[in-house]
């Protein structure tokens, strides 16, 4: 090994799970679902299993309803053609010795007209639109690209109540589907995270108003899915140092902790931390990660512009269990071994990266094949 890895490729448990590494592939869409109906294929069963050496994947995020889709593409977790779609690729992974959760999200406001039932307008914690703020679509002549997110309304008291349950049911479709467990995607400016956040979140009953009435609908909504698949199987996405889709707030650090209380009485598997990863982002400071540990007990993930050093190192000092890697196994099927022995790394295809079919998805070599 070129550098200190030990911590980094020592195996751990997490829930009923034992992973023979602490590197996760991270959840990316890449919106390559069969169309109409939002159906996993084959072609996306061969994408994972190629890249099960990961101590675990988190796959692509896969809308719960109809109403939760925000982009042309993404595969769904609510029908039962979406469910027989998902065992290919649950087969193929434990076929390849992997381990493999599904990430269940709805995207609230982050969506566009032309992808919501009847062209309605999406949903959000209140009707405030996501500034400057785009969806992928592919348009009615075949067209794809960016178009600025559609104007949201608010969800009334039993529509979230209703959402709940679709959250609830996903999970249950997941596990009937093959998977280990499920990560729920409370991140990155999507639905739930519309409710912690107070710039999106203008409310004024139980599901706003204060950070501990903000944090309501994630608290429902993980309960939900714990009670329905077991909190050993269930994982929770979140991303305090993260502001695109217009979700700066002053108030999310303590928010997130709140959060973390919650998440950590129900008992839940692991939390998932999304940093942020441009080149001039801040460094978060020793002072959250210390508070976050104390707050949340089982197994805490990190994902952000993790080189295999940084990883080791906050795994090693205890601010971490496992780090999350996302581009770099686009184009690095194999990246566990690739890391452990210092090996290049390949550069991905931008082009390809949204939509498409197997160029730029599972034709990228593993090193011995290269």
């Amino acid at each position: 090994m070129a550098t200190d890895q030990r911590h980094l490729f020592t195996p751990i448990s997490l829930g009923r799970l034992t992973l023979p590494n602490r590197i996760v592939m991270a959840p990316m869409t890449r919106a390559r679902a069969s169309q109409p109906g939002d159906v996993p294929t084959s072609v996306m069963a061969t994408h994972y299993a190629q890249r099960a050496g990961a101590g675990l994947i988190v796959t692509e995020a896969s809308q719960i309803s109809p109403e939760g889709k925000g982009y042309t593409g993404t595969p769904g977790i609510y029908s039962a053609a979406q469910r027989e779609g998902w065992i290919l690729t649950t087969d193929a992974v434990h076929a390849a010795g992997g381990h493999i959760f599904l990430q269940i999200w709805h995207v609230g406001r982050v969506s566009h007209v032309s992808l919501q039932p009847d062209g309605q307008p999406p949903v959000s914690a209140s009707a405030i639109a996501a500034q400057d703020t785009s969806v992928y679509i592919v348009d009615e002549q075949g067209v794809a690209g960016f178009v600025l997110c559609s104007a949201p309304r608010m969800l009334g008291l039993a529509e979230i109540a209703r959402v709940v349950a679709d959250y609830r049911r996903a999970a249950a479709l997941a596990i009937e589907a093959g998977f280990d467990g499920v990560e729920i995607h409370a991140a990155n400016g999507y639905l739930i995270e519309q409710f912690l956040r107070s710039n999106s979140n203008h409310r004024d009953d139980d599901y706003g108003g204060s950070p501990e009435r903000r944090v309501r609908f994630l608290d429902e909504v993980a309960s939900a899915v714990a009670s329905e698949i077991g909190a050993d199987r269930v994982g929770v996405r979140l991303s305090p140092f993260i502001t695109f889709k217009d979700m700066d707030d002053p108030e999310i650090l303590g928010t997130i902790g709140l959060a973390l209380d919650r998440l950590d009485a129900i008992g839940i598997a692991y939390v998932h931390l999304g940093e942020a990863d441009w080149d001039d982002a801040p460094t978060i400071p020793d002072s959250a990660r210390i508070d976050y540990r104390r707050r949340f007990r089982n197994r805490l993930i990190v994902a952000g512009r993790y080189t295999v050093d940084s990883a080791e190192a906050v795994v090693a000092n205890g601010h971490a269990d496992l780090v999350a890697f996302g581009r770099p196994f686009i184009a690095n099927p194999d990246l566990p071994h690739r890391l452990s022995i210092g090996a290049p790394l390949a550069e991905y295809e931008m082009a390809t990266l949204f939509g498409g079919d197997e160029r730029g998805y599972v034709d990228y070599p593993a090193l011995d094949a290269s």
